[in-house]
């Protein structure tokens, strides 16, 4: 039993009308509602029609009572009876009727769409009806669409996620997600529908809505691949704009020409169905609507502008039939549900109305012949609703002894509902109102009890879909790119000329490879192409991949993107070789261990920076320069702890030393210098060598000490600000290849010439070192004021 129906009625239980009439009992009431939540209904009918019984006037709301529990038993035929009986009384209220429509509704699920969850697989996922849907633009979109009633439907590739069609403008958010121009302007968009991110709006040449530039490379390529499509989407929306300004003629001439370059989009035949019923076109309306449907055959939202169109257009029966199948497609619909409501409850009066019955009701002595029971509408009644005033065994029975009223069109088979003889008093009572439920498969109605094979009213399906259940499934992909149409070269970066890599687009609208875009701005913070100032962009970093051209690649070009990203990862392997090309800074000594913070403003410092994070590896070698080679021979390897970046491109780099070594080759690259190195390690000593060693060590440690103490205290304060205290002595002065820190710390505070510290670092023997900074401090010592 459907959830959904249940619930409601546990929350809407129909008021007695006179709960102390003669022959009403209240206990047998309550055993009825329990039954009724129970899930027993043909308990609850049976002490219902027991109750009005031995009433001598029907109680409406023990009608209804009755008439919604054989709703939900799914004896549709038997529950009109009861709505009828309580239309007689007091006009039917359109909450009266929600039960009625959920069961019809559901049983039409259940046996035409042969679905009972009507559910939609959309990209690999299930998702119910129900979910709502929010930020849709206004292009192509109705009312309800802004309501969030628009069915779930899976988009392909090239669509935009708030109007759902192909992308029109299409422009790239700082994010990387690609929607509509006009669609971010009408929404006045604050944050990405996909991802939820904040959207920065810029203010450059164009932008007057702070948005960012139409994506030059997209839009060029959907123009190519979807020449048709795009240029209808563009009269399209042209028509939007004048319907917005009320020129409704004009704005149908650009609908017209729209459906004429592409007449199988059923959004636009939608929109131009809601423009002809705003012109009271209802023909041309309907029309268009039934083209929707025929496009869409389970898409709810084609039916639903059908039943629009009908209702405006006065055939209510007819628009009733839609709004059926609007709610079994999608149960939660509220706003479909209330008009279907609404609708029937109007069919309901109207058949008093034109019948003329007024007051009188049937009593309780009448038999089962006095009901109305015209053989139209029991034509009309789909052959899982079973016959009027028969059981759920009875149509069964009935249905086996049809023999020869088969019919298996849509893979599934109908079963024609033989004439009940005798029961006709009246062929117009119940007509209006049954008349608008789905007719089954193998019936025509033609008069008051004809009955005549006619081709399926269902659903349409594609004919390619073997079950209707299939053609419930949504799959991925509905557009494609023509193969003839496909060129890598559309898809080259203008820097390096090679297959997009990593594909970023800027605010002005034009895409580059990551590395080839901050590259460029490392140099200049305007854009490559249109020169457009992008100091914000800078400032930002964000640097998002478009997503939507990287899907693209992979897609299309899978092979040349595998290729160009296996030149890309050997271009970051030899970079990664800090053996054969390290890239040197050529600034100041360093020294291991020694923090060395760094301001890098020069363009080729910040490539080989970035470079050295994006390998991975995080150092690079720091030399002094020379008039001569370049820089010198000498250098130490720089281990990068934080790097904090300025708006303007500008960062600062905290490094540490690391080791030493020995320039063996010079060399450039892409601007800044490389070197083939040898690292360079103590030799290590021992026994009488190894004695005089650790007395030499402590010695000149205590000397560096006592140098220390004695310096004034603003000195002292400079130099532990800037390298913090002098390292604590080490038991083992060969414990480390580059020897003990404290001896590196002394270098760097000393007031040497930085060739002088050259000489020092290039040493690789600690005694000599040792001897040296002795030497040093001697002088120094000396030298210093009294």
């Amino acid at each position: 039993m459907d959830a959904g129906i249940q619930n409601h009625t546990e929350h809407f239980v129909h008021d007695i009308s006179n709960p102390n009439a003669q022959g009403l009992c209240p206990e047998m009431l309550e055993v009825a509602e329990e039954a009724c939540r129970a899930g027993d209904f043909d308990l609850a009918v049976e002490i219902y029609s027991s109750q009005l019984a031995d009433l001598h006037q029907p109680d409406r709301g023990l009608c209804l009572r009755k008439a919604d529990a054989l709703a939900r038993a799914g004896r549709i035929g038997d529950a009109l009876d009861s709505y009828r009986v309580a239309a007689n009384i007091q006009r039917l209220l359109p909450d009266e009727l929600g039960l009625l429509v959920e069961s019809i509704a559901r049983t039409i699920r259940g046996k035409e769409l042969s679905d009972p969850k009507t559910e939609t697989i959309v990209n690999g996922r299930q998702t119910s009806h129900d979910s709502k849907t929010s930020g849709r633009s206004n292009n192509g979109c109705t009312g309800a669409d802004r309501d969030g009633s628009e069915e779930d439907e899976c988009l392909d590739l090239f669509s935009c996620k708030l109007c759902k069609c192909l992308l029109s403008e299409p422009t790239t958010l700082e994010c990387g997600h690609t929607f509509c121009k006009r669609c971010l302007e009408d929404t006045e968009a604050k944050e990405c529908s996909s991802c939820h991110s904040q959207i920065n709006k810029t203010h450059g040449e164009n932008r007057i809505h702070g948005f960012n530039g139409v994506n030059v490379v997209l839009s060029s390529l959907l123009d190519k691949w979807f020449e048709s499509e795009s240029k209808s989407r563009r009269l399209w929306l042209e028509a939007d704009g004048m319907w917005k300004k009320h020129d409704l003629a004009n704005a149908l001439e650009k609908f017209n020409k729209a459906v004429e370059i592409a007449p199988s989009i059923c959004r636009l035949l939608g929109r131009r169905a809601e423009l002809h019923m705003e012109m009271r076109n209802f023909s041309q309306a309907i029309q268009d609507a039934d083209s929707v449907c025929r496009l869409k055959p389970q898409c709810p939202k084609a039916h639903y502008t059908k039943a629009k169109a009908l209702s405006a257009a006065g055939r209510a029966e007819e628009a009733l039939q839609q709004y059926f199948y609007c709610v079994a497609l999608k149960p939660g619909w509220s706003v479909v549900k209330l008009e279907a409501q609404k609708v029937l409850g109007e069919l309901f009066s109207s058949v008093f109305e034109e019948d003329g019955l007024s007051a009188p009701l049937p009593s309780r002595q009448s038999g089962p012949s006095s009901r109305l029971k015209p053989s139209s509408l029991v034509n009309s009644l789909p052959p899982s609703f079973g016959a009027p005033g028969c059981s759920k065994d009875a149509s069964a029975s009935m249905s086996k002894s049809s023999g020869g009223s088969e019919s298996t069109s849509s893979g599934s088979s109908s079963l024609a509902i033989p004439k009940p003889d005798g029961l006709f008093e009246n062929p117009k009572s119940r007509t209006a109102v049954l008349s608008a439920l789905p007719v089954p498969s193998t019936l025509k109605r033609k008069g008051s009890g004809e009955l005549s094979p006619a081709p399926p009213c269902k659903l349409h399906r594609p004919a390619d879909c073997p079950s209707s259940s299939a053609a419930l499934r949504v799959f991925p992909g509905v557009r494609q790119v023509p193969m003839d149409l496909l060129d890598s070269g559309d898809l080259e970066c203008s820097l390096c000329m090679r297959l997009f890599y990593e594909p970023v687009t800027t605010p002005c609208g034009h895409t580059f490879c990551l590395k080839c875009l901050e590259r460029c701005m490392d140099h200049n913070p305007n854009c490559p192409l249109c020169k457009e100032n992008l100091s914000e962009y800078l400032a930002s970093r964000g640097y998002s991949k478009t997503f939507l051209m990287e899907e693209v690649l992979q897609r299309y070009l899978a092979e040349e993107l595998a290729e160009r990203k296996k030149v890309h990862e050997e271009e970051m392997k030899e970079l990664s070789n800090l053996n054969q090309e390290v890239p040197i800074f050529i600034c100041t000594m360093a020294f291991p261990t020694i923090p060395c913070p760094l301001h890098v403003f020069e363009p080729r410092y910040r490539l080989m920076i970035r470079r050295s994070m994006e390998t991975g590896t995080k150092q690079f070698g720091m030399c002094i320069a020379d008039d001569v080679k370049g820089f010198a021979d000498y250098g130490c390897m720089l281990e990068v702890k934080d790097v904090k970046f300025f708006p303007d491109g500008r960062s600062v780099v905290d490094t540490v030393g690391a080791a030493r070594f020995k320039v063996l080759s010079h060399g450039q690259r892409d601007g800044y210098h490389t070197a083939k190195i040898d690292y360079l390690e103590d030799r290590k000593v021992e026994g009488e060598e190894l004695a005089e060693l650790v007395k030499l060590h402590d010695s000149v440690y205590d000397q560096a000490t006592a140098w220390f103490t004695s310096l004034r205290d603003n000195m002292k304060s400079q130099i532990l600000s800037h390298f913090g205290h002098l390292p604590v002595k080490d038991p083992d002065p060969q414990g480390n290849p580059n020897g003990p820190a404290w001896c590196w710390w002394l270098l760097a505070v000393l007031p040497l010439e930085n060739r002088a510290q050259l000489t020092i670092l290039a040493m690789t023997s600690l005694k000599d070192r040792l001897i040296a900074i002795r030497r040093v401090l001697i002088f120094v010592t000396r030298k210093r004021p009294r």
